[in-house]
């Protein structure tokens, strides 16, 4: 502070600055005391048509609009500029490499910074303010983290080498427990799938095998109930006699009807005795008890997707980050 003509009036130190226009290389070093100053100085040096006023400044680096001279003090020295015109809008420019956060020394890096390069500094900056946010990182940005050199990483943080190499590895490991939650619910998904179209396969063999066995039944005037012949189709006691272990090989319903069958009458209709029909009726008997426990465990597992999907608030997996290595 100090006296004018009797009044006081305040002097700012004058902070260096680098000016260019939008679309442009070339870049004027400025300094000035205040916004105004130097919006003043961007429409003499950068020769801007004062009837494109007013002028707008915003950093180089992500386009960030300074109006507030508060905000421009802060702002280290030789921060970037873009003029922009009132006609103008702010385009990202990869040779921009602003040097809002970055040291005098990095200058020359900066100009041939590429996207991904300011990509993992922005999330970074964003990292160290709040170290919360790591919970909201995509995957994709998780990545970009994983990936940036860790010397950098470190230098951009405040911290050790060591630290910054812990905290890539363990994002790593979140990385990869999101894969393996999204590869274990789209197996889930499969599975289900799967089961759906067996079912339905199954469903229409049964209704076929089920009318073709009324008609055999109707062909012959069979009737199981007070009959001491046996009334299964000939299809059936055609496999009973080929096949070594026909109850892997008969439906649920064929299963069925066979434990159901007397026992003399089938074995004379098979021309075998009554021990070997016995043992192959109790075999179909378990082979028709297991499916049916097969059935109700995948009916419960079903009903338990079904509640886990539909729960309020159930989180959906973000997308990946990571190649398929196949």
């Amino acid at each position: 502070m100090e006296l004018v003509g009797g009044a006081e009036t305040e002097i700012r130190a004058l902070k260096p600055c680098l000016l260019r226009r939008n679309h442009s290389r070339e870049q004027h070093g400025v300094a000035a005391s205040c916004l105004e100053e130097l919006r003043s100085k961007a429409c003499d040096i950068l020769a801007i048509d004062k009837s494109l006023a007013p002028i707008t400044l915003v950093l180089a680096e992500d386009g960030t609009i300074v109006d507030d001279d508060d905000y421009f003090l802060c702002l280290p020295s030789n921060t970037k500029f873009v003029a922009l015109a009132s006609n103008e809008k702010w385009a990202y420019n990869n040779s921009d490499g602003g040097t809002a956060w970055i040291s005098q020394e990095s200058f020359e890096v900066d100009e041939t910074d590429s996207g991904a390069g300011l990509r993992w500094r922005n999330v970074a900056r964003q990292l160290k303010e709040d170290l919360s946010s790591i919970i909201l990182l995509s995957e994709e940005d998780l990545q970009v983290l994983i990936d940036a050199p860790c010397s950098d990483l470190a230098q951009e943080l405040g911290q050790s080498c060591a630290t910054v190499l812990g905290l890539q590895n363990t994002l790593q490991q979140v990385l990869d427990q999101r894969e393996e939650a999204r590869q274990s619910k789209q197996l889930l998904e499969l599975y289900l799938q799967a089961l759906e179209k067996e079912g339905s396969i199954l469903s229409k063999q049964q209704e076929s095998q089920t009318g073709q066995d009324q008609t055999d039944a109707v062909d012959t005037g069979g009737n199981r109930e007070g009959s001491s012949e046996v009334t299964l189709p000939s299809r059936l006691l055609t496999a009973l006699r080929e096949k070594p272990a026909p109850e892997l090989s008969l439906s649920s319903q064929d299963l069925e009807w066979v434990a159901k069958e007397d026992p003399g009458a089938l074995a004379a209709a098979l021309s075998w005795d009554v021990e070997k029909t016995v043992s192959t009726q109790q075999a179909c008997h378990r082979e028709l008890s297991l499916r049916l426990q097969q059935v109700q465990s995948l009916r419960s597992l079903r009903s338990l997707s079904a509640r886990k999907s539909s729960r309020p608030g159930a989180r959906r997996e973000p997308k990946r980050a990571r190649r398929d290595p196949t």
